[in-house]
């Protein structure tokens, strides 16, 4: 299907075409961009070792060996800047999608994923679709004329799903937390994980809540039936990412909207979006405030993801909170991570300045309004009870170099 050189994008998360992935990405001679997500789309790197180049915004221990010989490019951007990439790029020689059958008119529905596929859909040079009847179609989603495909091949496989697991104590602590942070009427960003799953059931109670968020996953279901959604509103996002009793859920529902990257992430859009709540994780907060989302032990095994553009916006918008909930330690409690400062072997993912609040399972971190000093002492109480005496005194150090 392909010649040797062709630039081909094949998009990840539950819009990953069914069946074919490790085939494209095994194919030797070719340029393939995707939008593989870590934990979600298998990605093993046996698939580079004589296969395709790849370039993809998300890191893992997996593609350490093909990133050093040049066989995988990561591509440190946000969701926002990378949408800029791709317009700054010429139009791909292939785009796979997977689609719904066609309706009366012709028309396949993307279903429960869009990211940056429709933006590069209108510019491929030849579109190849994977006709999926599993792929629900939403009034509210991309379509892509089925006439205008170069090639059409059909499958029945399930979507990619999506499971965290339960959420354990620490989790549901952390929740609770937030939950008590999040007003009525708020809009809301969060994405995928135990903490994420344990805030859905915490938010029940809530009412008027407007999501416009790069995922949205099974929570969605129960705040619906609940009553806690804005009556009337259509919810944003990019991807529904979840089980496949989710997407059974979404098919018809004319109160969810799938739609690009370049009307969720982007600064002109969060912009005007008031009491903007954005929640997302880290793998450390230091005493400053700063966030490492990407590196563990030195080793990279995510990205940042579209948590810059939420976490950067939230923090201005009128009524907005930008919010980073994390456990406070790991490693069965042998290490914080609540740190004094982020490290020559870590990565600062969010800044300071674009963070209010830090959650952990022992408490609530409000650094707004608060001095550097201010800061530092509201982290440490909220750092597992067993690091505290230590952080105190690694802190004690740093200041006298302030």
């Amino acid at each position: 299907m392909f010649k040797n050189g062709e630039r081909v994008f094949l998009p990840g998360a539950s819009g990953e075409p069914g069946g074919l992935a490790g085939q494209v990405l095994a194919t030797a001679g070719i340029e393939v961009t995707t939008s593989f997500v870590p934990g979600v789309n298998m990605f093993p790197a046996g698939w580079l070792e004589t296969g395709a180049r790849c370039t993809g915004f998300f890191m893992q221990p997996a593609l350490t060996q093909a990133q050093r010989a040049g066989r995988y490019r990561h591509l440190p951007l946000s969701y926002a800047a990378a949408v800029a990439y791709f317009e700054a790029q010429p139009p791909f020689d292939a785009c796979l999608v997977q689609l719904s059958p066609p309706d009366a008119a012709g028309r396949c529905s993307l279903g429960p994923a869009a990211e940056f596929t429709p933006a590069i859909l209108r510019r491929a040079r030849r579109v190849i679709a994977v006709i999926n009847p599993n792929v629900p179609r939403l009034p509210h989603a991309p379509t892509w004329r089925l006439t205008d495909c170069a090639e059409v091949m059909e499958t029945d496989t399930n979507l990619t799903a999506y499971d965290p697991g339960a959420p354990d104590a620490a989790s549901e602590s952390i929740a609770a937390h937030v939950a008590s942070l999040v007003r009525d009427g708020a809009t809301l960003q969060f994405g995928l994980g135990r903490v994420p799953t344990a805030l859905y059931a915490k938010l029940g109670g809530h009412r008027g809540l407007k999501f416009h968020s790069g995922m949205l996953s099974d929570g969605i279901m129960a705040l619906a039936a609940q009553g806690a959604l804005a009556a009337g509103h259509i919810h944003k996002t990019t991807v529904i990412l979840g089980t496949a009793a989710l997407y059974d859920w979404a098919a018809g529902r004319a109160d969810i909207a799938v739609t690009g990257c370049e009307n969720i992430h982007l600064p002109r859009v969060l912009a005007g979006i008031e009491g903007l709540v954005a929640i997302n994780s880290a793998l450390e907060v230091d005493l400053f405030g700063q966030c490492n989302l990407e590196l563990a032990n030195g080793r990279a095994v995510s990205s940042a993801g579209g948590a810059p553009d939420f976490a950067h916006a939230a923090r201005r918008s009128p009524g907005g909170l930008s919010i980073i909930a994390l456990p406070a330690s790991f490693g069965g409690g042998k290490a914080s991570r609540i740190v004094p400062s982020l490290g020559p072997d870590t990565l600062t993912s969010l800044p300071r300045t674009d963070v209010d609040i830090v959650v952990t399972e022992d408490g609530i971190a409000d650094l707004r309004h608060k001095s550097v000093y201010e800061r530092a002492e509201s982290l440490i109480e909220v750092a597992a009870p067993g690091f505290r005496a230590d952080l105190r005194a690694a802190w004690a150090a740093i200041e006298k170099r302030l």
